[in-house]
């Protein structure tokens, strides 16, 4: 072998390295530009005397979520997704009919997004004691929701207090 092939050889290995670290990092930035833009849903119930009380939906991530599927079950039994016909129909089961904010399939749910889902103005235990038991003990409530780039299937779930 001489000089000039060794040389050859050397740079052919330094081009394919060069070329392996481009990838890597490529991969890298591309992970690191989805989780930068990472929502993360999450349902709280919330009781304060005297102020607005129920469940809360709150996008605590760094992106906004796009709602692919819903699902609202009371006592076991699918009332369908978590849409404005679906929220009637359980609110129309109550004495104290309650407020709700609903979404559709597709909906963009943006970053810092804080509102309540299904909620009573002027909390009172006594007054809406009905009210309280749906939400805490009879009501499930499952969104799931991606990214803007898709396909991940983040889930947020408010399930039953045993």
């Amino acid at each position: 072998m001489n000089a000039e092939t060794v040389t050859a050889i050397c740079a052919v290995v330094i081009a394919v390295a060069s070329l392996v670290v481009s990838v890597y990092q490529t991969h890298a930035t591309r992970q690191h530009n989805r989780h930068s833009v990472r929502p993360v849903l999450q349902l709280h119930r919330g009781w304060p005397v005297g102020g607005r009380a129920g469940i809360r939906l709150v996008n605590s991530g760094l992106g906004p979520a796009i709602i692919v599927e819903t699902t609202l079950t009371v006592d076991d039994e699918v009332i369908g997704a978590w849409d404005a016909p679906s929220a009637d129909r359980v609110r129309d089961r109550l004495s104290v009919r309650p407020s709700a904010v609903t979404f559709n399939r597709g909906e963009v749910i943006a970053t810092d997004y804080e509102r309540y889902l299904l909620s009573v103005a002027s909390y009172d235990p006594q007054d809406h004691t009905e009210v309280e038991n749906l939400i805490n003990r009879r009501l499930t409530l499952t969104i799931h929701y991606e990214s803007l780039y898709g396909g991940e299937n983040y889930t947020a779930v408010l399930r039953p207090i045993p």
